[in-house]
């Protein structure tokens, strides 16, 4: 969703930009695996303790999670094979997800009845975030403030990798009180045009693709990132049985594993772009 909006808001295409977090993606994902085995030889407690399985075992219980690969295939398939957008994609996989469900029988006529009205209520919520980001935009399309402070950045001669750092330690802070998309309406406006007039030796297009990867990610670390990221409560609230002190503890080597992502990441862009050569 942050991606959508952000292509959105930068002008750029949406396909490329799923494409260009793909790499990324996978990084986040041997990352967490190089924490999660660091963590539980730190602290063996913290992982359980359950029984080997055999092989086989293991791979019969893959096979029972066809219905996800089978959407995901369809979605981001269809997506990338051009049959249809990125928007009809999300409608697909809603509709794919509905009927795998209504045919495993976890879908009845109460529970479809509650995830509509949950959905209105997320929906509505969404529009009046939007509505008060079009307003904000507004203003600053009329006072010409994302402008002025591009021409003040430039003038001042600081450089390009400073200022990108500066803003990606500016979505670190937010994340710990605002959510990702009330922060990507209320600043993509304001920092694109500033990461535009610098020069980092990339095409305007590809400048906009990796800068929002890189939003993307640390968007998202902010909403974790302790004391008081939005996301750490969430999770506190599902394990009552986990104090929150832990949870803080727990999080830093994943915050330190997104932290150095980024800076990888940033430091070659080649590893996100490489896909849209």
């Amino acid at each position: 969703m942050v991606l959508v909006v952000y292509a959105t808001l930068a002008e750029q295409n949406i396909a490329k930009l799923f494409l260009a977090a793909f790499v990324p993606g996978i990084l986040a994902a041997l990352g967490y695996f190089a924490v999660i085995a660091l963590y539980v030889r730190l602290y063996p407690e913290s992982g359980g303790a359950l029984p080997r399985l055999p092989y086989s075992a293991r791979f019969r219980a893959l096979v029972l999670v066809w219905p996800v690969l089978l959407i995901f295939i369809s979605v981001v398939g269809g997506i990338y094979t051009g049959i249809f957008t990125p928007t009809e994609g999300a409608s697909v996989g809603a509709l794919g997800t509905g009927l795998i469900a209504w045919q495993s029988g976890g879908l009845s006529w109460t529970k479809l009845k509650q995830a509509l009205m949950a959905t209105a209520g997320g929906t509505a919520m969404i529009f009046f975030i939007v509505l008060g980001a079009a307003f904000f935009n507004s203003f600053l399309a009329l006072s010409q403030v994302p402008q002025a402070i591009s021409v003040f950045v430039v003038e001042q001669g600081y450089g390009p990798w400073l200022v990108l750092a500066a803003i990606l330690i500016v979505y670190l802070l937010l994340g710990c009180v605002m959510d990702s998309l009330s922060m990507i309406l209320l600043t993509i406006p304001i920092f694109f045009p500033v990461i535009n007039s610098l020069d980092f030796g990339l095409s305007p297009e590809h400048t906009a693709i990796w800068f929002g990867i890189l939003v993307l990610i640390v968007v998202e670390v902010g909403l974790i990132t302790p004391p008081v990221g939005l996301n750490l409560f969430v999770i506190n609230a599902m394990d009552r049985e986990t104090p929150i002190p832990q949870t803080y503890h727990a999080i830093v080597f994943f915050v330190a594993s997104d932290i150095i992502r980024v800076i990888i990441l940033a430091m070659f862009p080649a590893i996100t772009l490489f896909l849209l050569a």
